[in-house]
């Protein structure tokens, strides 16, 4: 389950992930050929070609070394790692031989080429996965940013995953300590450094020192205190894990990812890691460029119209929460006279006297966001995701809505899933930044690529007709 648990990862460490994925295939298939071909007397024909089709698709659903998660390739010493593999290279070759037995068409093959790809295939599988995993512990060592973990209840489950945190460097998560309603010699720690303070203490923690991770120990029969806990943290950008405990309660076939081997279940985690982010962060990339170059006339065009309009900047820029609630500064074609950043700002209203000559069109038809796909190029943004919101309007509004936060745990978007539903303009009403927080939040659950395009297409269509609550 857990890449997300490593973080956002590098471009170059989801290549070797995607890598140790396809890897296992490609070998079985590029030996298969290589020894057809080499053998004498022995051609590399259709019923060599239908047992390579076979084989490859086998191999890349019994050879995944990552099938147990990300994090937890970090836990296995080489001794495991190579047993793991002959393991599943044995159960890939008996379910070739049942498949040639019901066919009766093993007869066919050359008993000398299938041996030696049976004996040669392993060893350049373990070698293989030896090396990628090598490589992968690698770059996650040399990540350059460390994440921090703090642990609501102290108890045998929570002790032992931190101690494994600490000592497996290439996860980069330092474990600050736990949190108890119990004193630390109940609990029986000897460095009182550890114990940080008691339940109610941690939600204020985790905004005072920026936690990334928090993961919830405690009993399931202490219920109502999880949700109290976790209605306390919705007002951070932390990543939450439950931790069941796994010594009291009897699991049979349970299904749940693991970190370190210990079994954990994600209750709020940004849906972008690992491959998932990169995915995401080359559509922003291919598609904000080539906007820029084919809308280059035009932003060129709306330029010139707001510099000899009205005094003042072209670009109007204007801080806002980005990022796991990191400021950024977002840029917008000037539409106003003012250019507001302060402690309170005043949200455009219908028939606002602060309106530029054509600032109102600019608003109306979403073309005064256009400068921000250079905050997509830089990383600040995303095509699509929550709206930013003005630090002034965040910081009153997370006060007044449960899980407002929330919407920070991806980057923000020039459009979004509660754009094209109609939530955008003034919210004069409490209940209106309510619905677009839910259209934020139902983003985060069912984010897909293909969820992106509609939402890029919908906006392309509304760029053709004036929005009647923008202004």
């Amino acid at each position: 389950m857990n890449e997300s648990i490593l973080g956002r990862q590098s471009f170059v460490r989801v290549l070797v992930d995607l890598t140790q994925i396809v890897a296992p295939a490609l070998i079985a298939l590029g030996n298969l050929y290589f020894i057809t071909t080499q053998v004498r007397a022995t051609v590399f024909g259709p019923i060599y070609v239908s047992l390579a089709a076979v084989s490859t698709a086998l191999a890349l659903l019994l050879l995944q070394p990552r099938r147990y998660g990300a994090s937890s390739q970090f836990a296995f010493n080489r001794g495991t790692l190579v047993l793991s593999t002959l393991a599943r290279w044995i159960a890939l070759l008996v379910i070739l031989l049942a498949i040639g037995y019901a066919t009766q068409r093993s007869e066919e093959y050359s008993r000398i080429v299938i041996f030696l790809w049976a004996v040669t295939t392993p060893v350049i599988l373990v070698i293989a996965e030896l090396v990628l995993n090598a490589l992968a512990r690698s770059l996650q060592q040399s990540a350059p940013v460390n994440r921090t973990a703090v642990f609501a209840g102290c108890n045998e489950v929570s002790r032992q995953l931190a101690d494994r945190l600490t000592a497996t460097r290439e996860i980069r998560i330092k474990v600050e300590g736990f949190f108890d309603d119990r004193g630390a010699d109940r609990l029986g720690i000897r460095n009182e450094r550890e114990l940080l303070g008691k339940l109610p203490d941690m939600a204020a923690y985790v905004k005072t020192y920026g936690v990334d991770v928090i993961f919830v120990a405690l009993p399931m029969r202490h219920v109502q205190r999880v949700i109290d806990l976790l209605d306390e943290l919705r007002d951070t950008t932390a990543s939450v894990y439950y931790l069941p405990d796994i010594f009291v309660y009897d699991l049979i076939q349970a299904r749940t990812g693991d970190v370190l081997g210990m079994p954990v279940i994600t209750m709020c985690e940004t849906p972008f890691y690992g491959h998932r982010g990169v995915v995401k962060r080359l559509t922003d990339v291919l598609i904000a460029g080539l906007a820029l170059l084919l809308l280059s006339p035009l932003l060129l065009t709306i330029s010139l119209i707001v510099k000899f309009t009205s005094p003042g900047p072209v670009i109007f820029q204007q801080r806002r929460y980005g990022l796991d609630g990191a400021e950024i500064i977002v840029y917008k074609f000037r539409s106003m006279t003012v250019t507001e950043d302060g402690d309170r700002i005043e949200q455009a209203r219908q028939g606002d006297h602060r309106l530029t000559r054509v600032g109102g069109f600019l608003r109306s038809t979403s073309l005064d966001e256009l400068p921000q796909l250079l905050n997509v190029l830089q990383g600040t943004m995303s095509l699509v995701g929550p709206r930013p919101h003005a630090v002034a309007h965040n910081e009153q509004y997370r006060k007044m809505i449960k899980g407002y936060m929330i919407r920070h745990k991806v980057r923000p978007g020039i459009t979004g899933l509660a754009q094209v539903n109609g939530c955008r303009g003034e919210t004069s009403q409490l209940e209106e930044m309510q619905a677009r927080v839910a259209y934020d939040i139902e983003y985060l659950r069912h984010w897909s690529v293909l969820l992106d395009l509609q939402i890029i297409w919908q906006t392309f269509l509304m760029l053709f007709r004036r929005d009647r609550k923008a202004y």
